[in-house]
């Protein structure tokens, strides 16, 4: 196929793709829904393949299309990247960044470290909250950037992660054992704790929540020491923490979507460099990913 690819249409169809909608992914580019609908169409003549499907009154993405996505994904990040090593003028000034504990845990020290490389005059300050609040900040411009477990939101949400979510307790007690199950668990709110419960309670699996908290640290320390089980995210795992499943009596639970959310009030090139940086280091979601397990979204 002896052609090339529009480096706009490409960053058009990213945003549909992100944003699961033609509607949302024209405010996100700042063009009409028929100028993106058209360049949709331009693309498909372009590669010869159809890339969305009538799924209803909705669109879907093909297998073509699925295939599409990881490649423009990666032509558009290094677009930018090749854009933003020839830039004249070197970045300066501070960007505001949210994320859960358990996020910052796993991912801040490689964001941090590769962003300050880059752009070493830019000052960045960090908020740890929970999703619920970090989407409360972005909504009132208090954050440039959050890294959250998705939420439905009005604002311009990228999925750049999917991960399981998986039961854990001590590799050294038995906890798991227990009747009732000692649980530690997020707050009352909190959607895996909901997920959680309702699994056991399908089961008929007897249990009681014994630890409450939003720290990632504080559950992680209660399952370490053999007093409760709880559910974390595959890459909260840490060393000491034993994986439970069906063959343990434990069913298996939703996957959980990591998503990046932008503050839309306040953009800067500091918050897109960082938010570029962020999608290439945490991105998982090259290639079709299938199973059985349905996604959890969080409301």
């Amino acid at each position: 196929m002896a052609t090339l690819l529009d480096m706009d249409q490409l960053r058009t169809f990213v945003a549909i793709v992100d944003t699961g909608s033609f509607t949302r992914a024209a405010e996100a580019v700042h063009k009409t829904q028929s100028a993106v609908s058209m360049q949709m169409k331009k693309l498909e003549e372009r590669i010869g393949r159809a890339i969305f499907a009538r799924d209803g009154r909705a669109s879907k993405l093909t297998e073509d299309g699925i295939r599409l996505a990881d490649y423009a994904r990666r032509i558009v990040r290094l677009n930018g990247e090749a854009l933003a090593s020839f830039a004249d003028q070197e970045l300066a000034g501070h960007v505001r960044l949210g994320l859960p504990d358990d996020y910052a845990d796993r991912y801040l020290p490689e964001i941090l470290v590769r962003f300050s490389d880059l752009n070493p005059r830019v000052e960045v300050t960090v908020v740890c909250e929970p999703t619920p609040m970090l989407v409360s900040r972005i909504a009132a411009a208090d954050l440039d950037l959050a890294i959250i477990t998705h939420v439905e939101s009005r604002g311009r949400v990228s999925i750049i992660r999917t991960e399981r979510l998986l039961w854990v307790t001590s590799s050294r007690h038995s906890v798991h054992e227990s009747t009732p199950l000692p649980l530690a668990l997020g707050r009352l709110d909190c959607t895996w704790r909901h997920a959680a419960t309702l699994r056991l309670e399908d089961v008929g699996k007897p249990f009681r929540v014994l630890y409450a908290s939003w720290n990632s640290t504080a559950v992680g320390a209660a399952v370490l020491a053999g007093l409760a089980v709880s559910v974390l995210p595959e890459s909260a795992l840490r060393p000491g923490m034993r994986v439970l499943g069906p063959s343990d009596g434990f069913p298996a639970l939703p996957s959980c979507k990591i998503a990046l959310l932008r503050n839309t009030v306040e953009s800067s090139p500091l918050a897109d460099a960082l938010a570029a940086l962020i999608v290439s280091s945490l991105d998982n979601m090259s290639g079709a990913q299938s199973s059985d397990v349905p996604d959890l979204a969080y409301a």
